[in-house]
Order: C-alpha cells, then structure tokens, then sequence
C-alpha cells in the first residue's frame, strides 16, 4: 500500500497484464434468461453465494421443456379434434392400455355356478371386454352389477394377479310363471320376479293368475302335487280374492276350491274323474267347496237336455192313462 492507503496492485489474482486464466462463467442458456427466475441464494458460513440459473437446471431441461410442450399441444389438439375419444372406444383407456401392455390384461374369466344364464349374459352384465385391465376393473361394482339382475340371488367376484377373473354366482331358480294384468313374468320360489316370459324354455313351468299369487306359487305346487295324474290336466292356478284357488283345466272346466282344505278338495276330485269321468261331462264348473256335496255347472245345452228329460219323466204316484 502506498502513502496514502492505497493498494499498489490490482485485486485480481493473476499476473498483471495478463488474462485471468479461470475460465468465464458460461452465460446463461436462452430457456433461461427468457424464463426471467432469480438466482438461488445459498447461506455458507456467514456469506451468500449466488448460483446462476444455467448452473441449478440438469442438462437437457430446456429439451424436455419444449417437448414436453409439443406433446401437451398434440394432446389437446386430440381431444378437441376426436382422435383421443375414437382410442378410447377402439382401445380402451390410456391406463388399461398400459396395463395390457405390461400383462395386466383380463386373459382368462372363470365362471361357475350358470344354470339359466350364459357366458355371454354375464360379461355384458359385468361389462367386461378385452379393453378393460385387471387392476382397474373394480369387483365391488361388477358384485353389484351381477346382483341387479333379478335372475341372480347373489355372486362373488375375485381377481387373481396377474391376469384371471373369478366370477361365482348363486341363481334364482324359475319356479312358475306368474299372469298379472295382461303381463306374464317367471317367478323364483320366494316370488321375486325373475324376467319377463319371453323364453319358450319356460313354458312348462306351472302357472298362477291374479294379484299376489306369486307369493303363494308354493301352494299351488302343492296342489298339483294333490292332483296326481290329473296334473297334466290343470292349466292354471287362479287367485280369488287371495283366499283360495279355482283350477283352470285344459279343456276350459273351472274347479272352484275351498279356502281350507284345498288339497284334500283335489283329492276328491281325483276320485270324482277316476269313478265317473266327471271332467269328460257336459260341465262348466266342479264346485268342490262344501265338504259333503259337489255342485256342477252345466252347460246350456246339456242343461237344455236335462231339463227335457226332466219334463219326460213321470212323477212318483201318477198311474199311466190309457188311450
């Protein structure tokens, strides 16, 4: 230092005259000083260091930047123009996607416990399609779509890793069929309506009529289960007033039953055809609901009939007229 407190030589390190020998801090990069970000400061020791921007970001951010910036707008341009929304109804979801590729696809679907429905009615009930993935399909919402169905009492649906579906089902069995205004549905045993009748493999089931006769479906089986032989001759079962049944037979007779012992009622009937045909008679209608006597309807013509024959037929005590 000179006299005056000033220093004789530069501050810089180097020799005098020559240039510094470390090399010059790299400017920073255009990505840079177009995003305008401040340098980081940085405490050490009591002192602040300040750190560029070129020198904090990894290399190649700007790259990854730019395209990261074209895809979003190659996305976008998708979405607003179609394309995304075609994939995903030819694909599937992007995540699905990526799932099957890796080997999370559904490849095989296990299903026990069919009896009326087929393997076909299932998958579309459970909306499962080779575009869906296994860890995306939910088992809870398949369990509650299978269990909408009336056809299915319950079902259980488990997925295997990495790519299995176990799907077990419990049935309503079709028990009858069921006419109510017009309509006619397949009942189970409890009388849940099943579906509508539009199956011809149905048509053998036993048939009620009228309301809540499906409730007690049972107790028409168990009717024909009375009737014996003459099962295959009753063609319904009708409700009446939801106290007691009439049978319907196949040649349009009408067999009015009591309230109370219906099934012993059938069991006379069944005598009544077995002694004197009484089914193949000029007969409306078998009224079996007094326990001791069976009132039949006639039809008009062998009413007609019975009533000339009745007009024929001499009284008690009258002597003949000679002419």
């Amino acid at each position: 230092m000179d006299g005056g407190g000033r220093v004789s030589e530069p501050l810089t390190t180097g020799t005098p005259g020559r240039a510094d020998p470390r090399p010059a801090p790299r400017r920073a990069s255009r990505l840079a000083r177009w995003l305008i970000l401040p340098p980081i400061v940085f405490r050490r020791r009591g002192s602040f260091v300040s750190v560029p921007m070129n020198r904090r970001l990894p290399r190649l951010t700007g790259t990854a930047l730019v395209l990261g910036f074209f895809g979003a707008v190659g996305v976008t341009g998708a979405v607003l123009g179609g394309q995304y929304d075609a994939m995903r109804q030819a694909f599937g979801e992007p995540r699905d996607i990526a799932a099957r590729i890796v080997g999370l696809g559904i490849d095989r679907i296990t299903i026990t416990g069919l009896a009326q429905l087929t393997e076909r009615e299932v998958l579309d009930i459970a909306g499962i399609s080779p575009k869906v993935s296994l860890p995306f399909v939910s088992a809870a919402e398949i369990r509650a779509r299978l269990e909408k169905t009336p056809l299915v009492a319950g079902a259980v649906v488990r997925k295997l890793f990495p790519n299995e579906l176990a799907i077990t089902l419990v049935e309503r069995q079709p028990y009858a069929l069921w006419q109510r205004d017009g309509q006619l549905f397949v009942i189970a045993a409890d009388g849940t309506v099943i579906d509508t009748m539009r199956d011809a493999r149905f048509a053998s089931l036993p048939l009620v009529v009228g309301d809540a006769a499906n409730v007690k479906a049972s107790a028409y089986r168990a009717l024909l289960d009375a009737a014996g032989p003459l099962a295959s001759e009753v063609r319904a079962g009708m409700l009446v007033s939801g106290r007691r049944w009439t049978l319907k037979m196949q040649n349009g007779l009408d067999v009015r039953l009591p309230e109370e012992g219906a099934a012993e009622a059938v069991r006379r009937l069944v005598r009544l055809e077995r002694e004197g045909r009484i089914l193949e008679k000029d007969v409306l209608a078998v009224d079996l609901r007094m326990p001791d006597r069976v009132v039949v309807r006639l039809t008009e013509e062998a009413a007609a009939a019975f009533a000339e024959a009745a007009k024929k037929k001499p009284k008690r005590g009258t002597k003949g007229i000679e002419t």
